[in-house]
């Protein structure tokens, strides 16, 4: 679980940017930051806060933080066509994780101060496939 104030995000992405949503955000995440913050700027700040709030908690979750392989970048909360988030992992994380663990889940809610993620990562099970959670196919 994670929580962040939407005015620290906001004051961030002010001081820089670019550069914030750059470093935070994964490919995709960032095409559609771009075009909600084209249309409503606080749209882009709940969107880069409840996010930033998904990864970290995604970090507390498998118990690494902000370190190898983990990466800002590589965990990405993207939406499925009804607006379920789903997690898609990329690179060397990717592969440290599906070697550690089964699926992940995670939600997202903001309001006006605050974003928040909520991460729950199953255990790997030898017996049972789990869902690639990779972008790769």
């Amino acid at each position: 679980m994670d929580l962040v104030k939407m005015d620290r995000i906001d004051r961030a992405w002010q001081r820089h940017p670019e550069r914030f949503p750059e470093k935070i955000l994964g490919d995709d995440e960032l095409r559609v930051f771009k075009a909600r913050a084209a249309r409503d700027r606080s749209r882009g700040v709940r969107y880069l806060a409840t996010r930033f709030a998904a990864k970290e908690a995604f970090s507390k979750a498998v118990g690494l933080g902000m370190r190898m392989p983990m990466w800002w970048t590589r965990m990405q909360t993207l939406n499925m066509k009804g607006g379920r988030p789903v997690v898609v992992l990329s690179g060397p994380l990717a592969q440290w994780y599906e070697s550690h663990f089964g699926p992940a889940h995670v939600s997202l809610t903001d309001e006006s101060e605050y974003g928040a993620a909520y991460v729950v990562v199953e255990t790997r099970s030898e017996a049972a496939p789990h869902t690639n959670i990779s972008g790769a196919q």
